[in-house]
């Protein structure tokens, strides 16, 4: 049969990645090429038999973001899919950063993961719909505390950094070397150009500048 998807599938729960396994073998056009459980075997196995679609758990032994770091960069040719019980945003997004192709959460059912494994073989790329809508939240959420920082001063900007770290007024006024009633005046012109009422809710707004890039 030609143009079959060659799938390499790594997990350490040994009684899911049977059931992956089984769900693929039943469709024409998938061939199983190999099984694993570790980062490790996951480098091997794209070595040795350069699937053209590997499936990762994020939260196997050795890790499966750096799994796929290792993947993408050794075996540019194998696309990678998270199949992973995770669905937190920084683990999506690390994942996407580190060459994953798609991000499908263990709860699917057999025929999502099969659409998913062809999509990706195809030259696609897959997010479940409910976290790739939360990125975008985060996103934009990003991008306007970015806008919102091109508002301060350079000080401002310094203060609002240091105030993200949990540092406290008098900690701030010792790093610049001045008074706390000077670190007030800079946090009170910040709160007002910014439109909230204290120093809680700044930290707030700038709580995902670094979480989504």
């Amino acid at each position: 049969m030609t143009n079959v998807i060659r799938v390499a599938v790594v997990d350490d729960h040994p009684l899911f990645r049977k059931g992956v396994v089984h769900v693929l073998k039943s469709v024409d056009g998938i061939e199983v090429v190999a099984e694993g459980a570790t980062a490790a075997d996951a480098v091997r196995i794209a070595q040795e038999r350069t699937p053209n679609v590997m499936l990762l758990d994020i939260s196997m032994a050795g890790g499966g973001i750096e799994a796929a770091q290792n993947v993408a960069r050794t075996s540019p040719d194998t696309q990678i899919v998270m199949l992973t019980a995770s669905d937190d945003e920084e683990h999506v997004a690390s994942a996407l950063r580190a060459g994953v192709r798609g991000y499908i959460l263990k709860g699917s059912n057999g025929s999502e993961l099969v659409r998913v494994v062809q999509a990706i073989a195809n030259g696609n790329s897959y997010v479940a719909p409910h976290l790739a809508a939360r990125l975008l939240i985060r996103k934009k959420e990003q991008i306007d505390a970015d806008e919102d920082l091109d508002d301060l001063t350079a000080r401002e900007a310094e203060v609002v950094d240091f105030l993200r770290r949990g540092m406290s007024n008098k900690e701030i006024a010792r790093a610049f070397n001045c008074t706390e009633r000077t670190v007030k005046h800079h946090m009170t012109n910040i709160m007002q150009k910014l439109n909230v009422r204290n120093r809680v809710q700044v930290a707030l707004k700038f709580q995902h500048k670094d979480s989504v890039k």
